[in-house]
């Protein structure tokens, strides 16, 4: 990650306070979970499933990946944070919104509750949408990581607007269809929209760098960008103006977009410098695995079969937890030990380099337990599919339990490197030739 300049660098307390909640939020989520087991029997809507999908996609999710993107977008863009405000503004916002809204999904409190939090975190989104563009506008050149990356904040906003219309109307009633034709056009931007354009756009940069890669072409992510999109936006209009039942269309589109950024990934991968894996890149490996289950899932549901109803109930479910709790959990798992470590380590001894013997990023957290971390993630997320699939309820248990140890896991190394101090460093001793 040597590209990643200090001078672009914003301050550590823009950076560092997303990972802590993000982390805590993930013991949170994985605690829920382990008591909303009952839950996975019924429909999708339910408030004990709202209050897991929002603390994962808001708390967990959205909250890191803030976070992770006001550290790399000077790297991907070239150019310095447009606001450090408006970043410790919008992670205000987002954590408030976060908390209030689990709650009141959790006692299904419909009232102020639900529609304060839902307008703390459309302002927060609005915030974080102003800074990337604005971020994005000051970029020496213009790529194809840009596109993905403001578009994928555009995506987002429209994301807040529809939940913020969604919690308005639990009490006033004023949206012409019914509650579950907006949730679905809200569940499916948020997903392609905001996460995937946004993964995509970040990790079209940051992987081919880890692995010391360089491919020739951007042809590929630009093919992806354009079907994904495209895809979108006839999806949108579809569903809210023609109902065609063109989605399973629409579907092929992002999911042909999808193929293109792995075929993009594979290119990266064949001309590789760097032979060897870490735990973090095989488990980024392991999240694009995973990534294949919703794309199957996702052309099931959008084929509109004659499927009994709850058997199309179950295979709902599983399509949110394969994308939240499978691929993007399972990328950030492994992307938090390619990127903090490097955070702490350039805000803890940038001024110490070239002169004391300092740690490697590496050094920073404790690899055994990313190596049970890992395990532990899959065997859960595994156990937990079957269950919700088979609907046992003691594979679903066993399942929770085993996100309860990924995330103490996590959180244990995560705050590890959070609270690690400069202590003890030893000077080089360039004059003395045997040292």
């Amino acid at each position: 990650m040597s590209t990643a300049t200090t001078s672009n660098s914003p301050g550590k307390w823009v950076v560092l306070p997303h990972y802590a909640f993000a982390a805590l939020a993930f013991v949170a989520l994985s605690i829920l979970l382990l008591f909303s087991t009952d839950a996975f029997g019924g429909h999708y809507f339910h408030p004990k499933l709202l209050t897991l999908t929002h603390v994962a996609v808001l708390g967990w999710a959205t909250m890191l990946i803030f976070g992770a993107l006001y550290q790399l977008l000077p790297v991907v863009l070239e150019c310095r944070l447009y606001s450090e405000r408006l970043a410790i503004a919008s992670f205000v916002l987002l954590a408030t919104g976060t908390i209030s809204l689990s709650y009141a999904f959790w006692t299904f409190q419909v009232g102020w509750v639900m529609h304060l939090a839902a307008c703390a975190l459309f302002l927060s989104f609005l915030l974080f949408s102003i800074n990337v563009t604005q971020t994005a506008r000051k970029a020496p050149a213009w790529t194809i990581d840009a596109d993905f990356i403001v578009t994928s904040s555009f995506w987002l906003l429209a994301t807040g607007s529809v939940g913020l219309l969604m919690a308005l109307n639990f009490t006033m009633a004023f949206l012409p269809a019914d509650h579950l034709h907006y949730l679905q056009l809200h569940a499916h931007i948020g997903m392609a929209g905001w996460f995937l354009l946004l993964i995509m756009g970040v990790g079209a940069k940051l992987i081919p760098m880890f692995l010391l890669a360089h491919p020739e072409s951007t042809r590929k992510l630009s093919r992806a960008y354009y079907l994904i999109n495209a895809g979108l936006v006839l999806f949108v209009f579809d569903h809210l103006f023609f109902q065609t039942g063109l989605l399973f269309l629409y579907a092929i589109l992002v999911v042909a977009g999808v193929v293109f950024f792995l075929l993009y990934l594979h290119d990266a991968y064949k001309t590789r410098q760097r032979q060897d894996l870490d735990l973090g890149m095989q488990q980024t490996f392991v999240a694009l695995v995973l990534l294949l289950l919703p794309l199957v899932l996702l052309m099931i549901v959008s084929s509109r079969a004659a499927l009994p109803q709850n058997l199309l109930s179950i295979i709902y479910l599983v399509y949110g937890i394969s994308v939240f709790l499978g691929f993007v959990s399972a990328l950030i798992l492994g992307q938090t030990f390619k990127t903090l470590p490097f955070i702490v380590w350039m805000h803890a001894y940038e001024n110490h380099v070239g002169r004391y013997k300092t740690p490697l990023p590496k050094d920073m957290y404790r690899h055994a337990w990313l190596r049970w971390q890992n395990i532990s993630y899959l065997l859960g997320y595994v156990l937990l599919v079957a269950g919700v699939l088979l609907q046992v309820q003691a594979l679903i248990l066993a399942g929770a339990i085993g996100f309860l140890v990924t995330s103490l896991l996590y959180t244990a190394n995560v705050y590890l490197m959070l609270l690690h101090k400069v202590k003890n460093l030893k000077p080089f001793s360039y004059g003395n030739a045997n040292a």
